[in-house]
C-alpha cells in the first residue's frame, strides 16, 4: 500500500531539476523550495551570471548554474549535452523563463479608432515575435531538447511512484479577455497554455507527463509595476493580507514564496504523479476578477 505520509508523499529527495530563469522571480521561489525539499542537484539557467551566481548561494552543493538562451536552439542542445555529460538524466524540467513584451499603451475607451490604431502599429514586429519567442516557443524547444533526459530519468527509476515530469510556467494573463491589456503578452501565455495540453498527449508514448502552473500576481521583476498601480504602494508589501484591494486579488493580497513552493512540490513530487496535461492557477482568485475565458 502506498504511503499516506505527507513527509513521503510531498518529497522531492533525490530528483535532478532544471530550472529556466531559475535565478529571479517566481523560478527563484522553485530553486529556493526544490533546494530545501531535498533534491539531489538543480541546474538553474539563465542569461544573467550575477543573477546565476547569487541562486548558488541558497545551496551551493546542490544548485548548478548555467549560462544560456531559450530562444536559441545552439544554447538549448549545449546545455542538454552539458547535463547529459554531468549527470546522465533529469527527473523534472521546469521551462520558466518569460518576459512581459510590450503593452500598446492605449485604452479603446479613451481614444479614436484613429489614434488607437497609430498607437498599435508604432509597435515594433520584433518586439511581439520576441515575446512569443520566450514565453511559448521556448517551451516547445526547451522540452524537446531535454526529452530524453527525461526519458532517461524514467529509466534510472529513482524517483519511485512518478514519471518524469515537464512543468511549465504560464500565466493566467493566457486566459484574460481584458481589453485594455491587449499586446503581446496574454496570447503567448496562452500559446503556451495550449501548447502544454498538446505537448501533454504527443509525450504519451514516452511516459513524460506535461502540466503547468498559471500564476497571478507574485512579485517580480515582471509584476511589480503592475503591482503598484493596483494601490499596493510603495512602501506596502503586497503579499501581506489587506495591501492589495479585494476587486482586483479576492484574496486581498499578491502571492508568496510558501505558496509558490506548496504548488511546485505537490507537482513535483508522489503527491501529483496523477496530474498530465492540467493547468493549475495559482492566483488567489485573480482570474475571477476579470473577463476571460478560463
Amino acid at each position: 500500500m502506498a504511503s499516506t505520509n505527507p513527509s513521503d508523499l510531498f518529497s522531492v529527495k533525490g530528483m535532478v531539476v532544471v530550472i529556466t530563469g531559475g535565478a529571479t522571480g517566481i523560478g527563484l521561489m522553485m530553486t529556493q523550495a526544490f533546494a530545501t525539499g531535498g533534491a539531489a542537484k538543480i541546474y538553474v539557467v539563465g542569461r544573467r551570471k550575477e543573477k546565476l551566481d547569487e541562486a548558488v548561494k541558497i545551496a551551493p552543493e546542490i544548485i548548478v548554474p548555467l549560462v544560456g538562451d531559450v530562444t536559441s536552439k545552439e544554447s538549448l542542445w549545449q546545455l542538454a549535452e552539458q547535463i547529459e555529460k554531468e549527470t546522465g538524466y533529469i527527473n523534472l524540467l521546469i521551462p520558466n523563463s518569460g518576459t512581459l513584451g510590450p503593452p500598446i499603451g492605449a485604452k479603446t475607451t479613451d481614444v479614436s479608432v484613429a489614434e488607437y490604431r497609430k498607437k498599435c502599429f508604432a509597435q515594433n514586429v520584433e518586439d511581439w515575435n520576441t515575446t512569443f519567442a520566450t514565453n511559448s516557443t521556448a517551451v516547445a524547444f526547451t522540452t524537446f531538447a531535454f526529452l530524453e533526459l527525461l526519458d532517461a530519468g524514467n529509466k534510472k527509476g529513482n524517483c519511485p511512484g512518478r514519471k518524469s515530469q515537464v512543468l511549465v510556467t504560464t500565466s493566467i494573463a493566457g486566459y484574460s479577455r481584458l481589453s485594455s491589456a491587449i499586446g503581446a503578452y496574454p496570447p503567448s501565455k496562452a500559446a503556451a497554455t495550449h501548447l502544454i495540453k498538446c505537448l501533454a498527449g504527443a509525450l504519451v508514448p514516452y511516459q513524460i507527463r506535461v502540466n503547468a502552473i498559471a500564476p497571478g500576481l507574485f512579485p517580480s521583476d515582471l509584476a511589480n509595476a503592475l503591482i503598484k498601480s493596483f494601490g499596493a504602494g510603495e512602501e506596502a508589501d503586497s503579499t501581506i493580507e489587506g495591501n492589495v484591494p479585494r476587486d482586483i486579488v479576492p484574496a486581498e493580497r499578491t502571492g508568496k514564496a510558501d505558496d509558490m513552493a506548496g504548488t511546485v512540490l505537490y507537482m513535483a513530487s508522489a503527491a501529483g504523479a496523477y496530474l498530465n496535461g492540467n493547468i493549475t492557477v495559482l492566483d488567489g482568485g485573480r482570474v475571477s476578477q476579470l473577463p476571460s475565458t478560463y
